[in-house]
């Protein structure tokens, strides 16, 4: 039965986990021109949003392990799209996009959208946005759990 709550191959996980890879295949396909993976661009996009903002924080807001944005970042970082600084205090690491950072993301954005709206007409509208909602939630609850 698919919405037995018990039955492991309804796993929340699992699920979202095939459902992440499926659109970032999507993703990935339109951002591929500018070699740029979908996992960067939503990285560079956070960055364009916070501003300079501390490693932590920035692994606050995306809803991940400092260590796994650590090694995520490295690639942005040896491209230049990205760079960090410390404050006085060096344990302190600012994370901050660069004018290249910000240029390949303005190329990437139109690329995204065809994608992007491709995806909301295939949902329709009301099942996306209801989905977003969905995730939004799912995401909040899942914090405090």
């Amino acid at each position: 039965m698919l919405d037995d709550p018990n039955n492991c191959a309804m796993c929340t996980l699992n699920q979202l986990r095939k459902a992440t890879r499926a659109v970032a295949k999507i993703n990935d396909a339109a951002l591929a021109p500018l070699n740029l993976k979908s996992t960067q661009f939503s990285l560079l996009v956070t960055l364009q949003k916070c501003g300079d903002i501390p490693l932590s924080e920035l692994a606050n807001v995306l809803v991940m392990e400092r260590t796994t944005l650590t090694r995520n970042i490295k690639p942005l970082m040896a491209k230049g799209l990205i760079t960090s600084k410390t404050e006085r205090d060096k344990r302190l690491r600012i994370i901050c996009i660069t004018q290249p950072g910000k240029q390949l993301l303005l190329e990437a954005e139109p690329l995204w959208r065809v994608a992007q709206l491709s995806l909301v007409k295939q949902l329709g509208s009301e099942r996306w946005s209801n989905t977003m909602h969905d995730l939004d939630f799912l995401t909040q609850q899942a914090q405090y759990l």
